[in-house]
């Protein structure tokens, strides 16, 4: 490992104890590496602005740091064991190619702010993708709801209660994901604060242009307490995971349905081949992992999100063991995106089976509509139920599950889906989920 950023004389540096501390950090630092020099510019624009390095000592700095990036994506410059981490390996490289000028890029900064805003620049990008993943997913489900209706049970208890439609499945999942793009683009809002130059959490004895950071760097505002930028690390995060656990919550459902609809009891859905695998040892089983594997992935970020929880735990100020809320975001993002992206080509193909939906309509299940079409003709409710449940076994008699849809015009149900209206909201979001 090349000498560290805080060695000192007098200080000898055990390398069983470096490596504990260390971890796994530089390789995690691999995924926020780019996002860290990106900051370091404009860190680098800040200094040049109130004099702490020259015009072409900036220059220099700035071109040094786009030359890094480059080889960082080439694979030219690789992040590993020769560093502590990220940061330390910016370091090293500016000094390597530029001596003295590059012993001048941390002034005024600390590696916490450092990670801070790589971090925080890494979420904003990550909680647009899961915005757009939202966007996509629900643009699928709302392209269904309007091409097909068609009757199938709808369930509570597991138990099958009235009559509903595909186009109702669809809807309310339309407008789940919405919620989600929705939820994410506002944790990127909240979160769009600029933590750079307020150092190890209580600020320099310098003149900084923090101001130009937030501009340079995108952000929405400054995070103006010093001492804030420290408290917020962990919320922050926090807050993004639960955006995405919320997305993977319906996801989880919306599995969960599929699970049941593709057995040989149910017979509602066929999947598309690809999304099925076989047994290693049954000729004749083709298997929906991919579904079971899409519901699973909210076990991983529920873990990140109680991970990072448990190490906030903390007085104010920074705390090492924050360094471990790096590995459960990452896995966190890493685990859910991808099970997201997967959906909306999933949604789009497979396909229903009507036949076995309406076979699984019992007569029963128009008892509802019975019973309210008695209370709108001025039987109280309570008697109209118990005269309804008397003869559930014949409410169909003379009834289809298409009437029984159609005459269901309450706002958001079968006769009054207000696809329009889940369209509209769709679009409005669809501007702020561009990357």
């Amino acid at each position: 490992m090349s000498d560290v950023l805080w060695s000192k004389e007098g200080a000898p540096i055990d390398a069983r104890i470096m490596q504990f501390t260390a971890g796994d950090d530089v390789l995690l630092d691999r995924e926020f590496f780019l996002f860290d020099i990106t900051a370091s510019k404009a860190h680098v624009e800040g200094l040049a602005h109130i004099g702490m390095v020259s015009g072409d000592e900036a220059t220099a700095l700035l071109r040094e740091l786009d030359a890094l990036a480059a080889d960082f994506r080439n694979g030219v410059f690789v992040l590993d064991a020769r560093y502590e981490d990220g940061h330390s390996a910016i370091e090293a490289r500016l000094t390597e190619r530029l001596g003295d000028s590059g012993r001048k890029v941390h002034a005024g900064r600390s590696r916490n702010d450092q990670i801070l805003v790589a971090t925080r620049l890494w979420l904003k990008q990550r909680l647009t993708e899961l915005a757009a993943h939202g966007h996509a997913i629900a643009a699928a489900c709302l392209a269904r709801a309007g091409r097909e209706a068609l009757p199938m049970p709808g369930y509570t208890h597991l138990q099958r209660a009235v009559v509903s439609s595909t186009a109702m499945w669809w809807a309310g999942f339309a407008e789940a994901f919405i919620d989600d793009a929705q939820r994410a683009l506002d944790t990127r809002a909240w979160i769009d604060a600029n933590p750079l130059g307020s150092a190890a959490g209580y600020g320099v004895n310098l003149a900084l242009d923090r101001e130009h950071t937030t501009r340079a760097l995108g952000f929405a505002r400054m995070q103006v307490a010093a001492t804030y930028a420290q408290l917020s690390r962990g919320k922050f995060e926090l807050a993004a995971l639960e955006a995405l656990g919320s997305a993977m919550l319906d996801l989880r459902r919306l599995a969960w349905d599929l699970s049941l609809f593709t057995t040989a009891e149910f017979g509602f859905v066929s999947l598309p081949a690809e999304y099925t695998t076989g047994s290693s040892i049954m000729p004749n089983k083709r298997n929906p992992d991919v579904i079971e594997l899409l519901r699973a992935r909210y076990a991983s970020v529920a873990a990140a999100r109680t991970e990072i929880e448990q190490l906030l735990s903390l007085p104010s100020g920074y705390q090492r063991d924050l360094q471990i809320s790096k590995g459960a975001l990452f896995h966190g993002f890493g685990q859910g995106l991808p099970a997201l992206a997967l959906l909306p080509d999933l949604l789009m193909r497979f396909e229903w089976n009507a036949a076995r939906m309406r076979a699984a309509i019992e007569p029963s299940m128009h008892a509802t509509d019975v019973a309210i079409e008695a209370a709108a003709s001025g039987v109280p409710f309570r008697d109209a139920y118990r005269e309804a449940a008397r003869d559930a076994a014949g409410a169909g008699a003379g009834r289809t599950p298409e009437q029984s849809l159609a005459a269901r015009v309450s706002p958001g149900a079968a006769g009054d889906l207000r696809l329009d209206v889940l369209q509209q909201r769709l679009a409005q979001l669809a501007s702020r989920c561009a990357p």
